[in-house]
């Protein structure tokens, strides 16, 4: 979002821009997300913000503080726990799914994703890149055609985002390279079975990657990390 687009902004588009502001650690944890600057970014009303605001908490990505306001959340060491154990449990099985119903038209997206995924990289583009790893997750339940549990792991990836902007110790809390690249030889030979033990090991990689202590990150101005 660019602070001079003629856009006209709802609710729900409010709320998938924040959350990707979020996911690309451009709103690190604790950011302070003030109703009158978010008003004043966006061109809405602050109704549209709180409405917005209170959709991310549903989401866990954003605490509401009575007579503080909003905040970007702040995952504790239990709950970055919690989310990377309930990973554990729904995407092995997901990604075996997916390369059992797997499509040429399918893993060409895939593929596409990773391409993205590496230039964001190659660019120095941290943020955008671990949004797209992030994607290549929730695509891979879509290709499942498991729209419930779609929504769980989309919801999860929004808050591992969040857990490795403040738990991550090494680059390779972005999704490493020879991860997505397995996982794809997995999908292409339609390989269920060995999609399977990859996500599970991947999941095990990035939790490896976290350095699961509490730790703080500085908020960040709200109008410089909603400029793109």
């Amino acid at each position: 979002m660019t602070m001079t687009d003629s856009k006209q902004w709802t609710t729900e588009t409010v709320a998938a821009d924040l959350e990707r502001a979020v996911h690309e650690h451009r709103l690190p944890p604790g950011t302070k997300l003030g109703e009158d600057e978010l008003g004043e970014a966006y061109g809405i009303s602050r109704t549209i913000v709180r409405a917005a605001l209170l959709a991310l908490s549903h989401r866990h990505l954003v605490e509401l503080k009575r007579n503080r306001g909003a905040f970007v959340a702040q995952p504790s060491v239990r709950e970055a726990r919690e989310v990377f154990e309930a990973r554990s449990l729904l995407e092995p099985r997901t990604a075996r799914s997916a390369a059992e119903r797997m499509t040429p038209a399918a893993l060409d997206m895939l593929r596409a994703n990773i391409a993205q995924e590496h230039e964001a990289l190659d660019s120095g583009e941290n943020g955008r890149a671990l949004f797209l790893s992030g994607q290549f997750h929730v695509e891979l339940a879509r290709i499942a055609d498991q729209s419930t549990i779609e929504g769980i792991i989309s919801e999860l990836i929004s808050r591992s985002s969040l857990i490795i902007a403040l738990y991550w110790r090494r680059r390779a809390a972005l999704c490493e390279t020879q991860a997505h690249h397995a996982l794809l030889d997995a999908f292409a030979a339609r390989d269920g079975a060995l999609a399977e033990q990859l996500m599970k090991s991947h999941l095990l990689d990035l939790v490896a990657s976290l350095d699961l202590r509490n730790v703080t990150q500085p908020p960040t101005s709200l109008r410089e990390a909603l400029q793109r």
